[in-house]
């Protein structure tokens, strides 16, 4: 039997402009320098709707 670590995972959508400090805060909040720290994935976002309003967008965000 394997043991895993704890997991939690956590999704953000952020503006490009912001992505670096987003990175950073981050990757400093969540170090502790042993395995599990975790990996920070940039994905590009096509685009978004708000389902409640139909909003498209950066104004659906």
């Amino acid at each position: 039997m394997v043991d895993l670590l704890p997991k939690v995972k956590i999704e953000l959508v952020v503006n490009e402009k912001d992505v670096d400090s987003v990175i950073k805060i981050i990757a400093e909040n969540a170090y502790t320098g042993k395995p599990g720290d975790g990996k920070i994935f940039v994905i590009p976002v096509e685009d978004v709707c708000r389902v409640r309003t139909g909003e498209m967008g950066p104004d659906a965000i």
